[in-house]
Order: C-alpha cells, then structure tokens, then sequence
C-alpha cells in the first residue's frame, strides 16, 4: 500500500474520503467559503483546500464523480486530470456544467475523486517502421459498434 501525505490548507474542513471499503477512488469536496454558481457550458476552478506529497511512482488522477456527471452534467474539463508526483501546489478541480441549466456548487460538496494510481516513465526508441497489426491504423469506430 502506498503512502499519501496530505497538508491541510486553512480552507480545508475534509480530508479525501473512501466511501466503502471497495471504492477506487476517494472523495474530494469543494473548499469554498461561498457557493459557486454555473451557467450552461460555464467553467472554474474550484479549490479543495489539500497539497498532496505521492510517492515515487505514482500519480493521482482527478475524476468526475458520476452522480453530479449524470444527474447535473457537472464534469471535469480535462475529463481525467493528472498529478505528478512532484506537484506541491494545491488540489484545484477544474469543472464545467455542460447541461442546460445552472448548477450551484455548494461549499464542502463533494464535487470530484482522486485515484492513486502507479506509472512508469517510457524510455523513447525512435523506429523507422512499427510492426503491423491485424487491426493496422483502424481507429475511431473501426473495430465495430
């Protein structure tokens, strides 16, 4: 098991949270004083009051929680968002609404999940010819419905 260290910003009320002992990712809430309100297709950025430390290795990614994605059309605008392991800046969650009508973020909300997640950095080898495929450069649907 990996180790995340967390400091807690003056603004912040939540530590992230796993809501059942098989969740994958844990929630991250608004640390906002006031509420933040979206128009249709309107974007912020809004702030979770945490700095996180990962472990070599590792990255957190940042993602939509489905409840607000499906019922509000509240997601995130980089759809999954990646923090590097030498990140030090505080957790920010870029958000939009891409329903039809306005949403209110409350403050404290749980508005997005952090998963920890393990990666390894490729080594570059430039080739002059990749192996074929059966599926070849077939992409955007190719393979069928």
């Amino acid at each position: 098991m990996t180790v995340l260290k967390i400091e807690r910003l003056a603004h912040n009320k939540f530590l992230p949270e796993y809501k059942t002992e098989g969740a994958a990712g844990m929630d991250l809430c608004a640390a906002i004083s006031e509420p933040v309100t979206l128009k249709p297709l309107e974007r912020a950025l809004i702030p979770t009051g945490l700095k996180i430390e990962l472990e070599h290795g590792y990255e957190a990614q940042i993602r939509p929680r489905s409840g607000l994605s499906i019922k509000h059309g509240i997601t995130l605008i980089n759809c999954v968002g990646t923090i590097d392991e030498d990140y030090r800046g505080e957790v920010c969650v870029p958000v939009v609404n891409l329903s039809n009508e306005t949403y209110t973020i409350q403050p404290d909300e749980r508005i997005a999940q952090m998963i920890i997640a393990k990666v390894e950095q490729a080594q570059i080898k430039v080739a002059v010819e990749l192996t074929s495929t059966s599926r070849g450069s077939g992409g955007f649907g190719s393979t069928g419905k």
